[in-house]
């Protein structure tokens, strides 16, 4: 059963930074694509990055651009979310989640298999 918990949420100021983690589990990742999504209050979910598993080709959206980072490590089974010069817009849940290889639409959250749980990030200003 294919597992994403992601971790390392929590309470940031204006300007502050913070990682997180998601650790996959159930499967082999192979050319699957990982991404990170996030929700606020009364939003739709919002991509933010993906990263292909076997490969590391990287997505991003344009809302996060020079200030997050996705890498992943594969001995680990874990993909990261690097957030910098957060502000306090970046609220929001925050989720990971996997595509099977070869599904179009690696942007669109309907087209990913597998979610985690989600992570709360606050940012204070």
């Amino acid at each position: 059963q294919v597992q994403l918990v992601e971790s390392g949420g929590g309470l940031v100021q204006a300007g502050g930074s913070l990682r997180l983690s998601c650790a996959a589990s159930g499967r082999t990742f192979s050319n699957y694509r990982i991404g990170w999504f996030r929700q606020a209050p009364g939003k739709e979910r919002e991509f933010l990055a993906s990263v292909n598993w076997s490969y590391g080709f990287t997505a991003f959206a344009d809302s996060v651009k020079g200030r997050f980072t996705i890498s992943r490590d594969n001995a680990k089974n874990t993909v990261y979310l690097q957030m910098n010069s957060l502000k306090p817009e970046d609220t929001a849940v925050y989720y990971c989640a996997a595509k099977k290889p070869g599904a179009p639409g690696s942007t669109v959250a309907t087209s990913y298999d597998y979610w985690g749980q989600g992570t709360q990030v606050t940012v204070s200003s």
